[in-house]
């Protein structure tokens, strides 16, 4: 399953069943070109009493058959079926056709333009430069047929002969169809790899939405299942601290107080939970400015990691926000990786804004992210410490972002990663602070 390939190699794997695909569709279009020869053979010589070299015309129409025989074994073979071994498969096809039209009147001969099926068969197979090449084969195999054939021996047309001008305008009318056949059919293969690329992502974002609802589903029925312990245990520790014997040690006193402290923030974590899930209107969004905002983050995030370095700057003019839980929650998940990926190591955030966009640069010291990780960065549980469960903070911040409007960004420095966040102001600044020009 591709599941359990690395990333490139199950990246690819779609794009070789494909080829493999694609070669035997060319073995079923050649047994269907056999037949059909077959049967225009008999036609022709049967009902219309014109003489062919059947000697000939059937030698090549075995060898076209003899080779479908191995290209269809080869189908069954585990290699790798690539665009040159397709295009090689086409040029054999061509040699036949040409071969078949050789012996059957050349130019003259009404099936002469089926080189264009050849053409339109390769524009849907083949990459650009192989199409061309094939457009060229054919266009030479044409001319080549307008001088070197054997004429069919039909009644008025023995003795006659094509123009010069007539073949020159039917080698031209050919090239100009060929032509217009690779580009248009290249555009219309282009315009649906563009639409099932859109809906590839489409789906990819539907599923992660789903999965960060899941996710707030279990969190807020945790938030709600804790909501009762953390209140037993306030209750519990209160009346600790006014009992005699807790009451006359300072020590004890001191470690109630911390404990009651960290049951606090516990219940703060709770109440954020269930905020963010609606369940209570405690921590609406507020308005603040953006150096207020950024230097609380700062400070509030240096506050609960004890030992953390972070070198913080900003720059830009101050300007009113509405700002929530969640906008905080995502700097500080790419600021928590940050410090995970190196620590005791210093981390930088820098932050610059204009008047349409604001930019979040942190940056750390770590080993950095592995190609793979960067080509699908913000999926779930994609993390580069090996650990089960990991890769969601990232994950949700790009969500948040992408939510506001915005993007994450990331990639490796030479002393370490980087990742950027690009938020529009927009999103972020009161409608009613906004310029004129609805910014």
């Amino acid at each position: 399953m591709l599941s359990h390939l690395p990333l490139d190699e199950a990246g690819k794997a779609p794009e070789r069943l494909a080829h493999r695909r694609n070669l035997l569709q060319l073995v079923e279009l050649r047994w269907l070109a056999v037949a059909g020869q077959l049967l225009t053979i008999l036609l022709v010589q049967s009902l219309l009493h014109v003489p062919l070299p059947l000697r000939e015309m059937l030698t090549l129409m075995a060898v076209l058959a003899v080779f479908n025989v191995a290209g269809w074994l080869r189908t069954r073979l585990p290699l790798r079926v690539i665009h040159a071994e397709l295009f090689a498969g086409l040029l054999v096809d061509v040699a036949i056709l040409t071969g078949q039209l050789y012996f059957s009147g050349g130019i003259s001969n009404p099936f002469a333009f089926l080189f264009l099926l050849q053409v339109a068969v390769g524009s849907l197979l083949l990459r650009p430069r192989y199409v061309w090449g094939l457009v060229l084969v054919t266009t030479c195999a044409l001319a080549a047929l307008t001088r070197w054939h054997r004429p069919l021996a039909l009644d008025g047309l023995a003795q006659a002969a094509l123009s010069g001008d007539y073949v020159g305008g039917l080698l031209v009318c050919f090239v100009l169809c060929a032509s217009l056949l690779v580009i248009f059919i290249g555009r219309i293969l282009h315009n649906l790899r563009q639409r099932d690329a859109s809906l590839a992502q489409l789906r990819q974002r539907a599923a992660e939405e789903e999965h960060i609802v899941r996710m707030g589903l279990l969190a807020s029925g945790a938030a709600h299942e804790l909501g009762t312990p953390l209140a037993t245990l306030a209750v519990i520790l209160g009346d600790w601290s006014n009992m005699a014997p807790f009451a006359g040690e300072p020590e004890l006193r001191e470690e109630i107080e911390e404990m009651q402290r960290q049951i606090g923030r516990c219940k703060t974590i709770v109440a954020g939970i269930l905020s963010s899930a609606g369940e209570t209107r405690g921590d609406a969004p507020v308005q603040t400015t953006l150096h207020a905002f950024l230097d609380d983050l700062v400070r509030e995030w240096q506050r609960t990691r004890a030992g953390a370095v972070l070198a913080y700057r900003r720059e830009g003019a101050d300007l009113p926000i509405v700002a929530d839980t969640a906008l905080q929650q995502m700097v500080g998940n790419i600021l928590d990786n940050g410090l995970e990926a190196a620590p005791g190591a210093p981390l930088r955030l820098d932050a610059h804004w204009d008047k349409e966009t604001l930019t979040l640069r942190v940056q750390d010291r770590g080993p950095g992210f592995p190609p793979a990780m960067l080509d699908r960065l913000g999926t779930p549980y994609q993390s580069s410490k090996g650990t089960p469960g990991r890769g969601l903070g990232l994950f949700l911040s790009v969500n948040v972002a992408r939510t506001l409007g915005g993007q994450v960004t990331a990639h490796n420095v030479p002393a370490g990663a980087e990742v950027v966040i690009t938020l529009p102001l927009a999103a972020l600044v009161p409608s009613g602070n906004k310029d004129q020009d609805g910014r």
